[in-house]
């Protein structure tokens, strides 16, 4: 079956760095999706960024510039690279993956989910 799992949340400094990283099994993005979503508190899921399999990427335009979505197929996990954090990137993070995405930043669209690191930014 599908497995996702993140790892690399923490608690970091406004101005610092973070990278996720979500291991991907029973799945493999050659013909679908990837993306990354966040939820803060009191807020609804949003899209932060997505990859298809032919690394294409796209990005939410509060995080353009500071963060870049990536994928290492040898090695099946997607990566998110956080750089310049503000307070308001506070919040869970979320791998998902889906064969059939009609709009990236879209959650019900995809298919699988990972579980979810938490990123806090003071």
């Amino acid at each position: 079956h599908v497995q996702l799992v993140e790892s690399g949340g923490g608690t970091v400094q406004a101005g610092g760095s973070l990278r996720l990283s979500c291991k991907v099994s029973g799945y493999t993005n050659l013909h679908g999706c990837m993306g990354w979503f966040r939820q803060g508190p009191g807020k609804k899921r949003e899209g932060v960024a997505a990859i298809d399999s032919g690394d294409f990427t796209q990005y939410a335009d509060s995080v353009k510039g500071r963060f870049t979505i990536s994928q290492d197929n040898a090695k099946n996990t997607l990566y998110l690279q956080m750089n310049s954090l503000k307070p308001e990137d506070t919040a869970m993070y979320y791998c998902a993956a889906g064969s059939r995405i009609r709009a990236w930043s879209r959650a019900a669209d995809y298919d699988y989910w990972g579980q979810g690191t938490q990123v806090t930014v003071s």
